[in-house]
């Protein structure tokens, strides 16, 4: 397993990052603490959740046992020092969290602390906040994205007031480190303009989607990465699900994500040619299609860790070998041939 750092801070993370967001509706507690413990011992040392998950599907009943899942976790193996752990705190827009209300210091504050119990920790590692105030362009929103209908003065002070929330988490002691979900090149910048003019924590991370079949992340947030030391906390690196190649020709696999929906407007037929073409060169070269996607993710310099996910355990193991897939140069010309033909087909 390879390790880097959590933008510039000192914490070290493995490049495989264990995601979460199925735990508590596809997921038991029992195979959550099974994959808790495999991925451990295959080296991986990050875990990311949220207090909204899981999602799979969303619903008040079971929002924050994802939480609780790592929480007993904890609880029974006494490894908290041994895991860098990842939460966030929810943007507006679900009623049964804060009455959808936007992100506010109270709220800020009353997420943190049910976190903090559910997960049965007194402090977090990384805490970051799941989507902005002002909205944005992921979870295919970018269709009807329009920057011109914000307010900039409100963006502005949300951005200081989030930023002097965290301050006071950090001083507490609660989170070592901060980061962002869902933003834009804009918004990461505003956040470093004003730690760096307040004395305030620096943003280390940004979660978005990335994947073969979005590649979004390869322009502004890639120079603010290296510019800016802002590293990608990928998720969705399988297109949730799409690049394993299990719905194409119209398969819907029992207990899979397509029994609650579009798997988040990504089940669209435009996807079937391109996410065809990646399964077919995998399966030329010997891969298995999810290993050869992921493994692509774990070959851009601006990522930081690869988030992934599983109902299953032998999916589980697939996702966390692909660390071990070398991606011939051949190869990995052969993907960008495909991306270039069809560069944004969800």
């Amino acid at each position: 397993m390879q390790f880097k750092k959590l933008g510039r801070t000192n914490i070290d993370v493995s490049t495989i990052c264990l995601g979460t967001m199925t735990w508590g509706t596809q997921n038991t507690e029992a195979e959550a603490h099974e994959q808790m413990d495999y991925a451990v011992a295959q080296g991986v040392n990050f875990f990311d959740t949220a207090e909204l998950y899981p999602v799979t599907p969303l619903s008040a009943e079971t929002q924050g046992f994802t939480e609780n899942y790592i929480g007993t976790w904890f609880a029974k193996t006494g490894k908290r020092k041994d895991i860098v752990l990842a939460t966030k705190v929810a943007g507006p827009g679900r009623p049964y969290i804060r009455g959808a209300r936007p992100i506010d210091a109270a709220g800020m504050k009353e997420a943190l602390d049910g976190s903090l119990k559910r997960l049965r920790t007194d402090y977090i590692d990384l805490y970051q906040i799941h989507w902005p105030n002002r909205g944005h362009f992921h979870w295919r929103m970018y269709w009807n994205f329009n920057a011109y209908r914000q307010d900039t003065a409100k963006a502005v002070d949300d951005t200081l007031m989030i930023l002097e929330t965290l301050d006071g988490f950090v001083k507490a002691g609660k989170v070592r480190a901060v980061g962002l979900s869902n933003e834009s090149a804009w918004g990461t910048m505003k956040y470093l303009e004003f730690a760096e003019k307040h004395g305030l924590p620096r943003m280390a991370t940004i979660q978005n989607e990335y994947n073969l079949l979005y590649r979004h992340h390869d322009l502004d947030l890639a120079e603010v990465a290296r510019h800016e030391d802002v590293g990608l906390l990928a998720y969705s690196p399988l297109a949730g699900g799409l690049l394993t190649g299990k719905y194409l020709d119209g398969a819907r696999p029992a207990g899979s994500r397509a029994d609650f929906g579009d798997i988040g407007a990504r089940l669209v037929p435009s996807q079937e040619e391109a996410t065809r073409a990646y399964v077919t060169l995998a399966r030329e070269n010997g891969l298995d299609p999810a290993a050869m996607a992921l493994a692509f993710c774990l070959t851009r310099p601006f990522m930081t860790s690869v988030i992934i996910g599983a109902t299953k355990m032998e999916q589980l193991k697939v996702a966390i070998g692909s660390k071990d897939v070398n991606l011939t140069p051949e190869l990995l010309k052969a993907i960008e041939r495909i991306h270039r033909k069809y560069p944004l087909p969800m």
